[in-house]
């Protein structure tokens, strides 16, 4: 081999060796963040009971070992909602054949959207109960596992178009119970960057 091309490769691997690829970026956790005797204690989700549209009870062993994309709606709503169901369709066309990632829709019009409607809503979807869990319950409740757990808004508002108020965000949740990232759900783009995220969260727990 010619002694330039030989003494080339060696450098070139010296700089690879010297220069490893840089780790995969890692989500942060986000939410109100104690430290207590050194220890940093991370904002989980609370605990939860609500029912969904196979009138099954769904609370947090529901997503034992899981990641999971949570989002607030209703199914009269006439504003934003149309255009997040569509885009969290994208999002399940990822995510159906992963066992270890679901999604959770809690109605902020419980009253309106019973079991069966949400059965219903369901179906015409196309979308199965195992992997999107659509829930219902009190009212009060879902408000405040929005504001308290998930930190986005959900609020009753006579005055807004369907009288109710809530976020448009897709929020990821991991394995622990950590909120790791909120994305715009009415945006293709942001939706685009949660798809990217998830696997990007499943890889990190594969390396642990």
């Amino acid at each position: 081999m010619n002694t330039k091309i030989l003494i080339s490769i060696i450098g070139l691997s010296f700089v690879i060796a010297c220069n490893p690829p840089k780790s995969e970026k890692i989500l942060p956790i986000m939410g109100r963040t104690e430290y207590i005797d050194n220890d940093t204690i991370y904002h989980t989700v609370k605990d939860f009971e609500f029912i969904n549209q196979d009138s099954a009870i769904v609370n947090q062993a529901t997503f034992d070992g899981k990641i999971y994309v949570t989002d607030f709606f209703f199914t009269s709503c006439p504003t934003i909602c149309p255009i997040m169901k569509t885009q969290m369709l994208r999002v399940y066309d990822v995510i159906k054949d992963y066992e270890d990632v679901a999604i959770l829709s809690h109605t902020i019009d419980p009253e309106y959207d019973t079991v069966a409607l949400l059965k219903d809503f369901a179906e015409r979807l196309g979308v199965s109960t195992p992997k999107w869990h659509f829930v219902t319950g009190d009212k009060n409740k879902i408000f405040e596992q929005g504001q308290r757990s998930y930190m986005v808004t959900a609020v009753e508002d006579k005055t807004a178009p369907g009288g109710a108020i809530h976020s448009g965000a897709f929020i990821l949740v991991d394995k622990d119970k950590h909120i790791r990232g909120y994305y715009d759900g009415t945006l293709p783009e942001k939706v685009d960057i949660l798809i990217r995220d998830i696997a990007l969260l499943r890889r990190e727990y594969e390396t642990k």
